[in-house]
């Protein structure tokens, strides 16, 4: 019992990390366009950069924050998280300039690699059988924050542009509240591991961890394309759905809602019930048909309704990451958890250093003035094709994983 409610705490944890990043998604470009007098494409360029700037706070702190949390335990350093993150997202709020508002979410960026602590938390508590479904939930997280999220940011942005960012502060300190009184740590004293400046950065984890298991390299490479492709609905949704759909703020918060919707049912039931009976393989497998089949009809779309038949369809995507992360974890000591989902989350914001940036620019030559042509979904089908070598990278993983050991020479 005492497990199951540190995980009810560590899922709402991670379900305020995505519902303060949600919130706000729907009112940032008008921010930046205000605080910096542009225009939309512009906006979606600046947009870029400052995801960039977090992913490479994120790649710096997610090994450092995986490492702390195998030293001192899993508790302090997500509460630690979470208080940095309620007061930076009401600093955000009160930004008198751009310059401020970018501040704001560099610091953002650093809170945000507590995701390394909570999904070594999950590892700590669930056996390996049930890893997947456990990891299921953290996502299931992320998706009701999708839902939440934008069409709650949506409907505060009416009110005003800063009133989701301080809405997202006061939910992080409620849950820092509540997570002192009944997260319980998950890593005993006797499994902990000396803290090494060495080990606490990208390279030096994947090296280690290289030395257990080479298929969990694989494993982190394939979800760091992932991540690369996934990143494009964070990053662009917003701006393609301006630039491609002419939605509004409420427009954009409510598909928003319902891709987290989609993604919230896939972790939450289908990885319990119906992925378990697929395995692993399969389920990646679909994931990623479902999310290049989502984005070829995206640049097909033309209606709203096509818009959400493909949403529905993409939902699948949602068995991709849990299903990656319980492989690996299975690969590596209970040991080494925190540095495991560490090294992960830091090859993801490599992706997500490159993607926002990337995708940006495919946006602005892909529309308005001077564009190459006309096709503001552009971005969907550069993020199809990051998610193919993602599959291909994965399936070498599961190869090594399924692989008999080599005869040694005795025999």
């Amino acid at each position: 019992m005492q497990h199951r409610a540190s995980i009810g705490i560590v899922f709402s944890i991670v379900l305020i990390d995505m519902l303060g990043f949600g919130l706000i998604m729907p009112v940032l470009p008008g921010l930046i366009m205000e605080l910096g007098q542009m225009s939309i494409d512009q906006a979606a360029v600046w947009a870029g950069w400052l995801g960039a700037g977090y992913a490479a706070l994120q790649f710096v702190f997610a090994p450092i924050i995986g490492n702390l949390s195998d030293r001192y335990g899993r508790r302090p350093v997500l509460l630690a998280s979470l208080t940095a993150f309620g007061i930076d997202y009401l600093l955000m709020g009160l930004a008198p300039s751009l310059w401020w508002l970018v501040a704001g979410r560099l610091v953002a960026g650093i809170t945000g690699a507590s995701w390394s602590a909570a999904y070594a938390f999950i590892a700590d508590v669930s056996p390996p059988e049930k890893r997947a479904a456990n990891f299921g939930l953290m996502g299931m997280a992320f998706g009701f924050g999708f839902i939440i999220g934008p069409a709650l940011g949506g409907l505060l942005g009416t009110v005003g542009p800063r009133v989701p960012f301080y809405a997202a502060a006061g939910l992080a300190l409620a849950n820092v509240a509540i997570g002192w009184f009944v997260l319980r740590e998950s890593l005993p004293a006797g499994k902990r591991r000396p803290f090494d400046w060495r080990r606490a950065n990208a390279f030096s984890a994947l090296r280690a961890l290289g030395r257990q298991s080479g298929a969990a390299l694989w494993y982190i490479a394939a979800t760091g394309f992932w991540m690369l492709a996934h990143v494009v609905y964070p990053a662009m949704w917003s701006y393609i759905a301006i630039a491609a759909w002419h939605f509004d703020s409420k427009a954009i918060g409510l598909s928003l809602a319902v891709v987290g919707l989609t993604s919230a049912l896939v972790q939450g039931l289908g990885l319990r019930f119906v992925a378990p009976r697929l395995g692993e393989r399969l389920a990646v497998t679909i994931g990623v048909g479902s999310f290049v089949t989502a984005s070829v009809l995206y640049v097909l779309a033309g209606s709203t309704a096509a818009i959400y038949v493909a949403i529905l369809i993409g939902g699948m995507q949602g068995f991709i990451t849990p299903s990656i992360s319980a492989l690996a974890s299975r690969a590596i000591d209970a040991s080494s958890q925190g540095e495991l989902q560490g090294a992960t989350q830091a090859v993801g914001s490599v992706a997500a250093i490159i993607g926002p940036p990337l995708y940006s620019l495919v946006l602005a030559r892909f529309s308005g003035p001077g564009a190459l042509a006309q096709l503001p979904t552009m971005p969907f089908l550069v993020a199809g094709g990051f998610s193919l070598v993602a599959l291909v990278l994965f399936l070498r993983g599961f190869a090594l994983t399924k692989a008999p050991p080599a005869p040694s020479a005795r025999s």
